[in-house]
């Protein structure tokens, strides 16, 4: 706990301990420090039963108290009396109590469907009321409008990630929670590669798709679904899919079906294999990553034995 006296009389620490000072001359005859209306020590003879209070003095010019582990029920006023031979004098000092913030309740991690309402809250105390903030730990990371509650409306997937609730009152180092939020969306067809073997060789269609959970593939020629049969072998590896055909033959050329799906929805896309000399835009969007494309055809070597 940290504490702060308003008075040029106390000098307080920032953590542990509060010394009110207290400073008199030959000419006191008697003194006194008392909270309120109850009396803390009378001269040397201490009157509370607190273990943590005690007097700081220096010869007899100084008269000090000194609070150890300061809690927040030691706020309050506190006052030094002197009597001297013409008349007393009393020096008045208030402690306030700080408290770092704390935050004592945050939401939970949560997963939503894209376009989904969501309110993120975020519950701190502290003396003084600490601020909070929120930032989505994105490569901005801005800060977001929200206090105690942050509010989302109709969340996108680009919304999706680490949320980061921060609560300060410059007494110590800020508190920070997190609250992981994952969007769930439909598929979508990102990119997809023909090809045009020749006659014999091996013939690959490659299609990327992105989705929440992570999507499942098919893949169709006309309307029949293919499968891991002789000479065909479908790789499937997080968001994209490879679709092998060994040896190509005449009846492989024309056009393939990629879809993908989740429990939210499925999009297809047409992917071509086309006979040499004759195809037209081979790598649709882009082309897929060199490394994955190693990974995938390395799966082919192993399935073909090449």
């Amino acid at each position: 706990t940290g504490v702060f006296c308003f008075s040029p009389h106390c000098l307080c620490g920032v953590l542990y301990f509060c010394v009110c000072r207290c400073y008199v001359d030959d000419k006191v005859s008697k003194v006194a420090w008392l909270n309120r209306s109850n009396i803390i020590f009378a001269g040397e003879d201490k009157w509370s039963l607190d273990p943590r209070v005690g007097l700081v003095t220096k010869g007899q010019l100084e008269y000090s108290l000194r609070i150890q582990k300061v809690d927040v029920y030691d706020e309050g006023s506190y006052t030094c009396s002197i009597q001297t031979k013409q008349q007393p004098k009393t020096s008045q000092v208030y402690l306030i109590v700080q408290v770092p913030a704390t935050i004592y309740k945050v939401s939970e991690d949560i997963i939503v469907n894209e376009g989904s309402n969501v309110t993120l809250s975020c519950l701190a105390s502290g003396r003084p009321d600490p601020l909070i903030t929120w930032r989505l730990l994105n490569p901005s990371a801005e800060p977001l409008d929200g206090e105690e509650y942050l509010d989302i409306i109709g969340i996108m997937r680009n919304q999706a990630g680490r949320y980061e609730c921060k609560a300060s009152n410059d007494v110590a180092t800020p508190d920070v929670k997190y609250v992981n939020v994952v969007v769930n969306y439909p598929p979508s067809i990102r990119k997809t590669q023909s090809s045009e073997p020749p006659v014999g060789r091996l013939g690959t269609l490659q299609c990327e798709a992105a989705a929440v959970p992570t999507p499942e593939f098919e893949w169709y020629r006309d309307d029949k679904r293919l499968s891991n049969t002789q000479g065909i072998n479908i790789q499937i590896l997080g968001g994209n899919t490879i679709l092998m055909i060994a040896n190509v033959t005449e009846e492989d050329y024309g056009n393939y079906t990629c879809v993908a799906s989740n429990r939210l929805g499925a999009q297809s896309s047409s992917v071509f294999l086309y006979r040499p000399g004759t195809g037209r835009d081979i790598n649709g969007s882009a082309c897929a990553s060199l490394s994955l494309w190693l990974l995938l055809a390395s799966f082919a070597c192993l399935f073909f034995k090449c």
